[in-house]
C-alpha cells in the first residue's frame, strides 16, 4: 500500500536535464527541514511519475543518492524510509512559558492570573517536579488524594466487554446523531441510574442523566448555564477543590469561600445572595468529614428560601468503611434544586474521562446544548463499554474488591498516625473515600516537610493548597488510593525523619 505523501514539490519541466538534481534537492530539503520525519516512508519508484513527475529510473537514481548521503535507508521488501537523525537543521525551539511580567495582550488575562494557574495546575505543583534523591531508604510513594490504584483494575474483563461492544458497532454503526441526541448513550445512562440507586440512594431516570467528560467538564457545563457574569455569587467549601473554583470563576462568577467544620459546610456563613452552592457532603474534600443530618436539612432549607441551587460532588461515595450508609443530598423531594455529579475516575479509571450530571428537568435542554457546544458527546465506544461493565455486574464486584483493599490501607495508615505520629498529627474522623486528613498539634513548617519528602520521590499535599480564604488549619493529606501497604510504610518512615524532633 502506498504511503500518504502530501509534500508539495515543484515538478521539473518535461524533458529537463536537471530533473534528478531538482528532485534530490527538494527531498533533501524536506528531510533536513523536518517536513519528512525520521521513519517516514517515501513513495515506491514505480509511482514516480504520479508523485514526482519523473521516470522510475530517475527516481531510483535520486533515492540511491539520498541513500549514499545518509538521508534515507532501504529496507528489503519494504521500501525506502527517512533515516534516523537525518535532519541536520537546528530543531525548532521547544515552547516554554514566557518569563515576563507583561503577558501577551492577545490572551485572556483570567488564564494568566497566578491564582488561576495555581488552581488549575493543582496536581502538578512545584514540589512534584523536585528531583528525587536516592536515599536507599524510601521508594516512590504518592500520597496525593483522589488517585486510584490502576494496577488493580480488571483490564482483561473490561477489554472483553469493550471488544464485544465494538463488534456490535461494526455490525450496526452509530447514527449521525449518536449518542442519543448527544445527552449520552442511553444504555450508559440507564446503567448509571441503577448503579447510583443501589450505592447512593439516588432515584432518577435515564432522561435526567447527562454524560460528561469527567467531573471537571460537569463543573464547566454547570458554570456555563447557571452563572450570569459579574452577578452570580457561588459559595464554595473552604478548604475545597481548587479546579472546581476555576470553572465558575472563568464564567464570571463571584466566588465566596465558606468555612467547613466537623459537621460540614457552615450554612450560617453562607452569603444571603448565594445562588449556587458547591458541596462534597458525603466525604468533604479534602478534610474527609461527612455533613451531619442537621446541617443537610439546614442547607436544603437555605436553598429553598433563597431560590439557590446546590451542586453535589459525590466523587468517591462508593467507598464507605464504617457507620450506616449515608444517602446523597439529591433525593426525590429536592431533585428540583440539586445537581448531582458523579465520575468513573475513582470507581474505575481516570483515563476513561467519563462522568455524569443528574440534573433537574428544567435545566437539561440547556445543559445538553452547552455540552454539544463543547464536544457534541463523549466517545461512544467507551460509553458503551462502561455501560456493559456496569450492567454485567463487573463494576459492583470491582468496587467491593477495592473497598476491602482500601480499607486495609486506611486502617494501616490510621493505626500508624495514631500510634507513631500522635505527637505531631491528629487524624480527622472520616468514614468514606480514599484519603485521610490530619491536622498538626503544634506549629510546623509543613511546606518544608513536603519539600523534604519530594526530594525522596514522595508526593504529599499540605492543607494550605486547598484554601481560598483564610488558612484556619494546618495539616497533611494522606491519599491511599495509589499507595499500597509497602508504599504507605515507606512513606511514613520518611515522614518520621522529615518531621522536627521537638514535640516528641
Amino acid at each position: 500500500m502506498e504511503p500518504l505523501f502530501e509534500i508539495g514539490l515543484q515538478r521539473p519541466a518535461k524533458g529537463s536535464r536537471v530533473s534528478a538534481q531538482t528532485l534530490y534537492e527538494q527531498l533533501k530539503a524536506a528531510i533536513v527541514g523536518g517536513r519528512l520525519k525520521a521513519g517516514a516512508r517515501l513513495p515506491a519508484t514505480r509511482g514516480a511519475g504520479r508523485f514526482f513527475g519523473v521516470s522510475r529510473h530517475t527516481a531510483s537514481e535520486v533515492y540511491e543518492r539520498l541513500l549514499n548521503d545518509g538521508f534515507v535507508v532501504a529496507r528489503h521488501g519494504s521500501g525506502t524510509y527517512v533515516a534516523e537523525r537525518a535532519s541536520v537543521a537546528k530543531p525548532p525551539r521547544k515552547w516554554t512559558p514566557r518569563k515576563t511580567s507583561a503577558p501577551d495582550h492577545r490572551l485572556n488575562e483570567f488564564w494568566l492570573r497566578a491564582d488561576t494557574t495555581a488552581a488549575i495546575g493543582f496536581w502538578h505543583g512545584s514540589r512534584d517536579k523536585t528531583p528525587a534523591v536516592d536515599s536507599g531508604r524510601a521508594r516512590h510513594v504518592d500520597f496525593r488524594p483522589a488517585l486510584v490504584d490502576s494496577r488493580l483494575f480488571p483490564f482483561d474483563v473490561f477489554r472483553r466487554v469493550l471488544t464485544a461492544k465494538l463488534r456490535g458497532l461494526e455490525q450496526k454503526p452509530a447514527s449521525l446523531r449518536s449518542a442519543q441526541g448527544n445527552q449520552g448513550n442511553y444504555s450508559l445512562r440507564e446503567a448509571i441510574t441503577k448503579h447510583i440507586a443501589a450505592t447512593r440512594a439516588v432515584a432518577c431516570e435515564p432522561e435526567h442523566v447527562l454524560v460528561t467528560a469527567g467531573a471537571q467538564q460537569a463543573f464547566d457545563l454547570l458554570a456555563r448555564v447557571l452563572v450570569t457574569r459579574e452577578r452570580s455569587v457561588v459559595a464554595v467549601e473552604d478548604p475545597g477543590y481548587p479546579p472546581l473554583r476555576v470553572a465558575f470563576a472563568a464564567a464570571g462568577a463571584k466566588i465566596v469561600p465558606v468555612e467547613v467544620d466537623a459537621e460540614g459546610l457552615v450554612v450560617d456563613r453562607l452569603p444571603r445572595n448565594a445562588r449556587i452552592i458547591c458541596v462534597t457532603p458525603s466525604h468533604q474534600f479534602p478534610l474527609g468529614t461527612s455533613m451531619s443530618p442537621a446541617r443537610r436539612r439546614q442547607l436544603l432549607d437555605f436553598a429553598r428560601q433563597h431560590d439557590a441551587v446546590i451542586i453535589e460532588d459525590d466523587y468517591d461515595g462508593e467507598f464507605r468503611y464504617d457507620g450506616s450508609p449515608l444517602e446523597a443530598l439529591r433525593t426525590s423531594d429536592v431533585a428540583d434544586s440539586v445537581f448531582y455529579i458523579g465520575t468513573f475516575s475513582k470507581c474505575m479509571l481516570p483515563a476513561l474521562r467519563l462522568g455524569y450530571v443528574i440534573a433537574p428537568e428544567w435545566s437539561l435542554s440547556t445543559l445538553v446544548a452547552a455540552k454539544n457546544c463543547l464536544d457534541w458527546h463523549c466517545p461512544l465506544p467507551m460509553q458503551m463499554g462502561v455501560a456493559g461493565f456496569i450492567s454485567h455486574g463487573h463494576l459492583g464486584r470491582h468496587v467491593r474488591k477495592m473497598r476491602k483493599l482500601y480499607q486495609q490501607r486506611r486502617d494501616l495508615l490510621l493505626t500508624a498516625l495514631r500510634n507513631d505520629f500522635a505527637a505531631w498529627l491528629e487524624p480527622i474522623p472520616s468514614f468514606y473515600g480514599m484519603h485521610v486528613a490530619a491536622t498538626v498539634r503544634e506549629a510546623i513548617d509543613l511546606d518544608a516537610v513536603a519539600d523534604a519528602l519530594s526530594r525522596h520521590d514522595i508526593k504529599i499535599h499540605t492543607l494550605d493548597r486547598y484554601y481560598l480564604g483564610e488558612r484556619t488549619r494546618n495539616g497533611l493529606i494522606f491519599g491511599y488510593g495509589a499507595a499500597g501497604p509497602a508504599e504507605i510504610r515507606s512513606g511514613l518512615s520518611a515522614l518520621s525523619r522529615a518531621l522536627p524532633r521537638r514535640g516528641i
